[in-house]
């Protein structure tokens, strides 16, 4: 959602907060994997592009207006999701990331909360389609 309008910068690191996320829970889902695959395409990156690791030091300075934190955390909570599971090494990895970007708890809550409505509106979307 949104991804094509990050930086080149910003795409490479959403793209490595993504593999934070998708192993901080040590599983890796097939889902997580078909998400990933859906943010390189929406970015423009090469399938083959490899997910790196991405420290939280510094991460303000890559995405430094509120637009482009709102884009990542959404997206990023969103992965958290795929797997059917918000795990607590995922929530903890998303708050921590939520404090780097300057986003207290009540925006983290904010932001969360959109998330799980739209998660119940794709799966009952997801109903309405099936046979």
């Amino acid at each position: 959602m949104w991804l094509s309008s990050l930086t080149d910068d910003q795409r490479r690191a959403l793209l490595g907060l993504a593999h934070n996320v998708v192993v901080s829970d040590g599983l890796l889902d097939p889902n997580e994997e078909s998400m990933l695959d859906e943010f390189k395409r929406e970015m423009a990156l090469h399938p083959a592009t490899e997910a790196d690791y991405l420290e939280l030091d510094g991460v303000g300075d890559i995405f430094p207006t509120r637009r482009a934190q709102t884009i990542a955390m959404l997206n990023l909570l969103r992965l958290s999701y795929v797997d059917g599971a918000f795990e607590i090494e995922e929530e903890c990895l998303l708050k921590d990331l939520s404090e780097a970007f300057g986003f207290d708890s009540a925006d983290f809550l904010l932001l969360h909360n959109w998330v799980k409505r739209l998660v119940a509106l794709e799966k009952e979307a997801a109903g309405l389609m099936a046979p």
